[in-house]
C-alpha cells in the first residue's frame, strides 16, 4: 500500500465533499494533526475508523487501500490483492516484532548478568552489592511484560491437536508454561489442553 497516494486520495475526497480538515475531524473525533498525518501519508486511519471514514467520504474500504477509486469491473480482483498486500504487511510486520523481542530479551538478560558479577566481584560496601543484584532483576521485569505482549500480539498459535490458529488474550499467554516460543494452553476451537506453536501465517 503507498501511503502518500493514499493521503492524496482522502485530501482530494474530502475537498470533494466540501470539508475542511477540521470538519472531517471533528466527524471522526480525532485531532486536525490526525487528519493531516493522514493527508501527508505519514499515518493511516485506525482500521477502527476505517469503515466510518469511508462513509464520510463516499468511497469503498477497497477504494480507500488502493488509494483511488475502483471500478466495479475489476473490484473482485484488486480486493483480493489488496487482502494479500495486508497480509503480506502483518506478517512482516510481526516478523520484525518477533525480532525485536529476542533483541530486547538479549539485550536485557546480558544486562542482567553483567550487573550480577559486579556485584558478586567488585570490592564495594554490602548496600551497593544488594541495590546492584536488586536492579539487575528490576530491569528485567518491564521486558519479560513487553515479550509477552509481543507472543501474545503477533502472529498466532497453532494447536497441535485439531490443528486451528487463534490469537489468545494476555493473560492466557501470561500464565501458560511455555518451551521456547510453543505455549501450553486449552485451544478454544477443540477444548483440548496441549503446547500450542507460535506460527507467523494461518497457512504453516
Amino acid at each position: 500500500m503507498d501511503q502518500i497516494q493514499i493521503g492524496r486520495f482522502i485530501a482530494a475526497c474530502r475537498k470533494e465533499k466540501g470539508m475542511t480538515q477540521a470538519q472531517l475531524a471533528e466527524k471522526m473525533s480525532v485531532s486536525d494533526r490526525a487528519v493531516s498525518k493522514w493527508e501527508t501519508g505519514k499515518n493511516m486511519p485506525d482500521s477502527s475508523i476505517m469503515l466510518d471514514l469511508c462513509s464520510e467520504l463516499g468511497i469503498t474500504v477497497n477504494d480507500l487501500l488502493n488509494g483511488r477509486r475502483i471500478a466495479m469491473e475489476n473490484y473482485k480482483e484488486i480486493a483480493e490483492k489488496t487482502m494479500l498486500e495486508m497480509r503480506e504487511s502483518k506478517e512482516q510486520n510481526d516478523r520484525m516484532l518477533l525480532q525485536t523481542e529476542v533483541l530486547m530479551c538479549s539485550v536485557s538478560v546480558a544486562l542482567m548478568l553483567t550487573l550480577i558479577v559486579l556485584a558478586a566481584y567488585l570490592e564495594i560496601p554490602d548496600w551497593l552489592r544488594g541495590l546492584l543484584i536488586a536492579v539487575s532483576f528490576l530491569q528485567l521485569m518491564p521486558c519479560i511484560f513487553v515479550a509477552l505482549k509481543i507472543e501474545q500480539k503477533a502472529g498466532y498459535y497453532k494447536c497441535r491437536k485439531c490443528g486451528e490458529t487463534w490469537v489468545p488474550n494476555y493473560s492466557q499467554v501470561f500464565f501458560a508454561p511455555h518451551v521456547g516460543r510453543s505455549r501450553k494452553m486449552t485451544c478454544p476451537h477443540c477444548g483440548k489442553r496441549c503446547y500450542h506453536k507460535k506460527i507467523l501465517t494461518k497457512d504453516e
